[in-house]
């Protein structure tokens, strides 16, 4: 097996400069290269796995196919590298202590002292060894999370040093990204605070091979060149990426600064120009719309946009493929207090979305949301919690239920929604991976002649779930009955997984996360449908 080359982005001066970004545009292009790239985040934080962490303060949680709680940016490099990867491709550093303290526990190190070096600092190589060892790829793209200087990323930075000495230096590669801020004062973009980044980096022992600058707007040949003489790298090396409209413009920018030839040179690696006639097109499409659509994404945690990454990149891929601007906002289910408020704030939008959530806040203003769109004839797309309440909604609306889910409302007569009833997801106190959520890929059965089945062009399908709730199955019946059509059911037939409503424009909702298997070069089937019923309606 040929060794593989590792390539490390670290960041500094600032967080959230774009680090996953540019890891994800540069797999897209080595792939487009022929190389097989898989893309790795190491994030600083002591957390295990998001899985507990507040979607208001660190984003969504994404999900892989083999059931792990990651990071958003595992979601970039999906949706950029059109791949799907394990759970290996996310460690934190709180799982990086949670190993080691258990095997100090069962006597791993012999009666040894544990230090952070070597023990840490073994396990961190561990964990990123392992992307190789089990993936075979030709090139590792590991992000560092964090901010170099950060205290909890210094285990990870002395890590990736010491793999430089063991791997050798032709078979590692590391890229500083760095915030390259503009005076408008002044009129002159400030290299000061990059210069002292890489000054912290080197102070490690690292010196980044490129540098990717940040920036509100395109940097002189002047600030490029004084970069490269106080950073010690070449001026070819100095990339750029000034804010963009669309993020799927970052791997031509990169392309068109020679980025991915520098990476291929530097590795003695033979392989062709980067291919990329399709992103090329995608990226006009997006330029050139030829519609224009409003949508209304209702959900809990609309503080902070992030929370809902993958929702938006979806309905931006279905927008492409549209040719559609797709213009979505952000709506607090917990501001729609009565249905004259619902008509308020709804009126003049031409679909809507609950995505999913957990606990009581804001319940009931969603299904509030949702009555509007039945009752309004408005396109509605609901997932995990907008299905569990389009439950709801309809059982009190339209059956005449006492309904409610058995986590926002406990003493309902009628649980229409309650928690699930099968592989130990029974109790709700219970959290985690192998606790009370249904995580992972798994199978769905569809109805032949559905809106789902005509969307995938199939009946057996695979998807993502994430959550802990499902419909009664006691009342499968009642809804049938009712006019509600159920349109998906797990592989054993015991879980519903879609539900829709004939008689309406277009009404879905499903259990699964269809958001994360989108791509912007290949649309996920439910969203493509969701915005061409919306056109259709408009017309």
């Amino acid at each position: 097996m040929a060794q593989a080359r590792y390539v490390f982005i670290t960041g500094g001066v600032v967080s959230s400069l774009g680090k996953g970004i540019t890891a994800a545009s540069l797999g897209r292009l080595l792939i487009n290269r022929g190389l097989k790239v898989v893309n790795q985040k190491f994030d600083p934080y002591i957390n295990v796995d998001p899985t507990n962490m507040s979607p208001t303060q660190h984003g969504e949680v994404f999900v892989t196919d083999d059931g792990a709680e990651t990071d958003l940016d595992l979601g970039h490099y999906e949706r950029f590298t059109d791949c799907v990867l394990p759970s290996c491709c996310s460690v934190t550093m709180g799982s990086v202590y949670d190993n080691v303290i258990r095997n100090e526990r069962e006597g791993k190190y012999l009666g040894g002292t544990v230090q952070v070096i070597p023990h840490i600092t073994n396990e961190i190589k561990n964990a990123i060894r392992a992307v190789s060892d089990r993936l075979y790829p030709d090139v590792v793209i590991t992000e560092v999370g964090g901010t170099v200087g950060d205290i909890e990323s210094l285990p990870i930075l002395e890590a990736i040093r010491q793999l430089k000495r063991e791997l050798g230096s032709e078979n590692v590669m590391y890229i500083h990204v760095t915030l390259v801020p503009f005076l408008s004062a002044s009129s002159e973009a400030k290299t000061k605070p990059t210069q002292h980044s890489v000054k912290e980096l080197r102070s490690i022992g690292i010196q980044p091979n490129a540098i990717v600058c940040r920036s509100e707007q395109k940097l002189s040949k002047e600030t490029e060149d004084k970069i490269a003489l106080f950073c010690d790298i070449d001026v070819e090396a100095v990339i750029q990426t000034p804010d963009v409209d669309n993020l799927d413009e970052i791997p031509l920018l990169l392309r068109s600064q020679g980025f991915d030839d520098i990476v291929v040179d530097y590795f003695r690696l033979e392989c062709d120009p980067a291919k990329m006639d399709e992103w090329e097109a995608l990226v006009r499409r997006a330029e050139n719309p030829k519609h224009r659509v409003r949508i209304a994404v209702v959900g809990k945690y609309t503080e902070l946009p992030d929370a809902y990454l993958s929702i938006g990149e979806a309905l931006r891929h279905a927008g492409i493929h549209h040719e559609t601007d797709v213009q979505y906002t952000l709506i607090f289910s917990g501001s729609i207090t009565g249905p004259e408020k619902a008509e308020e704030i709804l009126e003049g939008y031409d679909g809507i979305l609950v995505p999913s959530g957990f606990g009581t806040r804001g319940i009931e203003g969603a299904i509030l949301a949702i009555q509007y769109a039945r009752e309004k004839g408005v396109p509605y797309f609901g997932i995990g919690l907008g299905m569990q309440l389009a439950l709801v909604e309809f059982g009190r609306n339209v059956l005449g239920l006492n309904a409610g889910s058995e986590e926002a409302h406990p003493d309902c007569a009628d649980k229409v929604v309650h928690y699930a009833r099968k592989n130990d997801q029974s109790d709700p106190s219970s959290f985690g991976r192998n606790g009370a959520l249904r995580i992972g890929s798994y199978g769905c059965r569809l109805q032949g002649g559905s809106i789902a089945s005509g969307a995938y062009g199939a009946n057996d399908i695979r998807e993502r779930h994430r959550h802990r709730l499902e419909m009664n199955n006691a009342y499968r019946r009642a809804f049938s009955d009712g006019g509600m059509w159920i349109t998906g059911l797990s592989e054993d037939e015991e879980m519903v997984e879609i539900v829709e409503i004939k008689d309406h424009p277009w009404f879905l909702a499903c259990s699964f996360q269809p958001e994360f298997k989108s791509r912007p070069n290949r649309v996920h089937p439910l969203f493509r449908e969701f915005i061409g019923a919306i056109l259709r309606r408009k017309e």
